[in-house]
């Protein structure tokens, strides 16, 4: 397993680290992309979550998992074909925001080779998961292993007011 870099952000309000602009960006694509799917459907009404989930699919979703525990959120996302430093995790009180970034290599090509067809081609892949509930930022882990990124995202204690029962009654 090779460690994977994750940028904390201790307060949810600090917004200031280029993936929060890359993901609004990234999210305007992808409701660009579903009217567009909703367009192509014929301005039909009732299946706007399909349209929106095609549309993130298309643009740039991998599968993900999440796995909420009592001490903590695990979290598994499906990268094949990234190598743990084309990988960041960012995470906030609430949230967790995976970015990966490569480039399709297209060696061994040979001047008499030509390229019938490729789903190969330069990649950007973002995906954020709300979380239900606070977590720890600085204690955030993250590891790769065979292209499946594995987020450890410990939950934040929060104390417990204690009403005492009054005997009295």
């Amino acid at each position: 397993m090779a460690d994977v870099k994750v940028q904390k952000v201790a307060r949810e309000e600090d917004r200031r680290l280029p993936v929060f602009d890359e993901m609004e960006r990234m999210l305007q694509r992808i409701r660009d992309r579903a009217f567009e799917v909703f367009a192509e459907r014929g301005f039909k009404v009732g299946d706007a979550l399909e349209d929106w989930l095609t549309a993130e699919r298309e643009l740039c979703w991998p599968e993900a998992k999440l796995i909420e525990g009592d001490q903590q959120y695990a979290l598994s996302v499906a990268l094949a074909g990234y190598d743990p430093k084309d990988v960041t995790v960012t995470a906030t009180p609430r949230e967790l925001i995976v970015s990966a970034r490569t480039e399709a290599e297209h060696k061994g090509k040979t001047k008499d080779e030509k390229v019938c067809w490729s789903e190969f081609r330069a990649n950007d892949v973002y995906r954020r998961i709300d979380l239900p509930a606070d977590i720890k930022v600085g204690e955030v882990s993250a590891s790769m292993s065979n292209g499946l990124l594995k987020i450890v995202a410990p939950k934040a204690q929060h104390a417990v007011a204690v009403v005492p029962v009054s005997a009295a009654a």
